[in-house]
């Protein structure tokens, strides 16, 4: 029987998660079984590079537990907390949601764009395009100016993204956007609808790399 694929949120809160876990519908499909976590230990939302490092131990505690029914993981932050760490400790796949949304943009699109949570939040986000080399390729990284509980209020939300989703493509010249942040996932088809423009949900993005590579049974490499 297939493992299950987790979908791990690293933060504590319970309505991310089940954004995350209604983004996930389309590729249930599949067949491999996916949950989606939720870290009591974390903070209500991930929007600085502190509470990014901070999540790590706990994160990687709660993936020892879930070992033995795994398939493999996804990083539900738009950082990827842990993410090498938790490759070091497991040979399971392990997908993290901001280097699996940027690949999948490349593939999409010749410049992408990202919506961001904060200000704050873009230069980690440029820190991880330069490491990834892949900086040539970024059109442009703007912040909603909404912190990740505020994501959960549609009218304003919906309309910052349409806001900064436009300005990417028009002043920046992106043609594929990301949404920058795993609290954003329920917006993605209105978003796309609006904009006219592929809009990829990191959530998605990395569950399907890693629903690819539970397939092909590329574990351990």
């Amino acid at each position: 029987m297939t493992g299950t694929l987790y979908v791990m949120n690293p933060n504590s809160s319970v309505s991310v998660t089940a954004g995350i876990d209604d983004a996930m519908a389309p590729l249930r499909k599949f067949g491999v079984p996916i949950s989606c976590t939720t870290l009591a230990e974390g903070p209500p939302g991930i929007e600085n590079q502190k509470q990014a490092d901070l999540v790590v131990p706990p994160l990687l505690a709660q993936a020892l537990t879930l070992e033995s029914k795994a398939s493999g993981y996804v990083i539900a932050c738009f950082g990827d907390p842990g993410l090498h760490a938790m490759r070091d400790q497991t040979d399971l796949p392990v997908l993290g949601i901001q280097e699996a949304a940027v690949m999948t943009a490349l593939t999409m699109g010749q410049r992408f764009g990202v919506i961001a949570i904060l200000p704050g939040s873009i230069p980690r986000h440029l820190r991880a395009f330069g490491a990834m080399g892949v900086l040539g390729r970024c059109a442009g990284d703007r912040a909603l100016g909404l912190g990740v509980a505020e994501l959960a209020n549609p009218d304003a939300t919906v309309t910052r993204m349409i806001e900064v989703g436009t300005r990417l493509r028009d002043e920046d010249g992106a043609d594929v956007l990301i949404m920058g942040c795993a609290g954003m996932a329920q917006y993605r088809n209105v978003l796309q609808d609006r904009l006219q423009m592929p809009i990829i949900e990191p959530c998605q993005a990395a569950a399907a790399m890693a629903l690819g590579r539970i397939a092909l049974n590329w574990e351990g490499f």
